[in-house]
């Protein structure tokens, strides 16, 4: 479970408000294990670091297919790369601090390899281009998350000394032709994006004018991609998008519409041992058509990711979430009356424009009534060009929202607890993932509602299905024993 702290978690700081962010240990990391090298290899190396959500990750997969495709091999080194390329967040301000810092050493690297180039990838590529190409003149190359075809083609003209720049966004680009490069190659769990933007204009969000407005990718190239992942063993695929409920693809030939219900069902049928989960839902669009297709089936996993954001009407209102505290509460009550075990986490915001204590009182209120198994948590930061920026004064003094955060942590640092500790005694199919952090000789994985279960390794290998008793846990994790 993460308890993000204001001042210090990367997490916290590199998180889309509706995108769940990778663990901590992976934020800036080249995961760039067993890639097999490119058909043709031109002679140049690249090197990504990814930030943020999974969204990034996901679209980091798809630019080392691009540059592999033109010849690029990959480096865990960036010291020996000739391409150097962050994906990058921008939902917060010190979001875009701890990159520029890292940008500004990487320019230190420049000086004694002139001819590497630097490139900026994503979200704070497309908010801050001028920024960065002509004023603080840290990058050569910046491209936006609909314009990754381009990148070799500006790498090209950035060796030739011109500054390279793409970051129009589109209204088609899905990417769904691109076979992604498993950059974490586990074998087990794969990201498989389903769609891209999004419609939903949050008065705090910059993520409709960094990503565009909502397509949804072909289904069938959305199968095909899931079916290659079960016959090369995976055992787990997350099915991502700014909104996923709000997939929906018409089929060209047949006029037919294809909604997420039936996508998942799609994937679903696929292989039994295929556990299927998905992120982000929007409390506004996630049906009940959802809901059944998940009770229907054993592999798609009891666990849905909520945002609440605030637990007042009022704040909701200005946060432009188009759903009330009473419909969020209904929403939650037909979850747990279609899947008594499912495991709903959240997002919330402390301190956003405007808010009371009376306000702030409502969301401690609405974390009591749900008590989420797990919930991200951050003090609000104004972001320029949201609607939020234009519209209401930032005017919760740091200290407040930093205390009113601390209680909400505090909280739900509760719940997680008493959520595990509701497990102890049960036996849960697990999927083992990896070894432990601590020690080779335990693996972990995750249970169908997601939480994080450690045990011993025995003669079980990452990719194993094993049932674990719960003997122990704390409020982040699970331990057990094989059964």
């Amino acid at each position: 479970m993460h308890t993000n702290t204001y001042e210090t978690d990367i997490v916290a700081e590199l998180q889309l408000h509706r995108h769940q962010p990778l663990s901590e240990d992976r934020q800036g990391e080249a995961l760039d294990l067993e890639i097999a090298p490119p058909a043709i290899f031109n002679g140049k190396y690249y090197y990504i670091e990814s930030y943020g959500c999974q969204m990034n990750f996901s679209d980091s997969e798809i630019v080392a297919a691009i540059l592999q495709a033109e010849g690029y091999g990959i480096t865990r080194n960036c010291e020996e790369a000739d391409l150097v390329l962050l994906n990058t967040c921008a939902i917060r301000e010190k979001a875009e601090d701890r990159i520029r810092a890292r940008l500004r050493n990487l320019n230190n690297l420049k000086k004694q390899r002139p001819d590497m180039l630097i490139g900026l990838l994503g979200c704070m590529a497309e908010r801050l281009k001028k920024n960065l190409l002509e004023q603080e003149r840290i990058v050569d190359i910046v491209v936006g998350p609909d314009a990754y075809r381009d990148l070799p083609k500006l790498a090209l003209e950035a060796s030739g000394g011109q500054k390279a720049v793409n970051v129009l966004l589109s209204r088609e680009e899905t990417y769904a032709d691109i076979s992604p490069i498993r950059l974490d190659a586990n074998g087990v769990t794969a990201f498989i994006s389903i769609m891209r933007g999004c419609d939903n204009m949050c008065s705090f969000c910059v993520v409709p004018f960094t990503r565009g407005r909502e397509r949804s990718r072909n289904a069938f190239s959305i199968v095909a991609e899931a079916q290659d992942l079960v016959a090369r063993g995976y055992k787990e695929v997350t099915l991502l998008g700014q909104n996923v409920d709000s997939y929906k693809w018409q089929n060209p030939e047949t006029e037919q519409t294809v909604t997420f219900a039936q996508l998942l069902e799609m994937i679903a049928l696929l292989s039994p041992d295929l556990r299927v989960r998905f992120s982000t839902s929007h409390p506004k669009d996630i049906t009940d058509d959802v809901l059944y297709t998940m009770a229907k089936y054993d592999n798609v996993c009891n666990y849905i990711h909520l945002p609440v954001q605030a637990g007042s009407s009022e704040v909701l209102k200005r946060m432009n979430r188009t759903y009330d505290r009473a419909w969020y509460l209904e929403k939650i009550a037909a979850i747990r009356r279609i899947l008594p075990n499912c495991a709903i986490s959240t997002d919330v915001i402390a301190g956003f424009c405007g808010e009371t204590e009376a306000e702030h009182a409502e969301t401690l209120s609405i974390m009591e009534a749900v008590k989420y198994e797990m919930a991200y948590m951050f003090a609000y930061s104004e972001r320029p060009g949201t609607l939020a920026a234009r519209r209401y004064p930032d005017d919760v003094p740091p200290e407040v929202k930093n205390r009113r955060l601390q209680e909400i942590i505090a909280l739900q640092n509760e719940h997680s607890l008493l959520r595990n500790q509701a497990d102890l005694g049960k036996v849960f199919r697990i999927l083992a993932e990896k070894p432990s952090k601590r020690s080779d000789e335990d693996l972990c994985g995750r249970t169908d509602q997601n939480k994080m279960v450690i045990f011993p390794r025995g003669n079980h290998q990452p990719g194993d299905y094993v049932n674990v008793l719960i003997e122990s846990c704390t409020l982040a994790s699970m331990k057990g024993r094989v059964v």
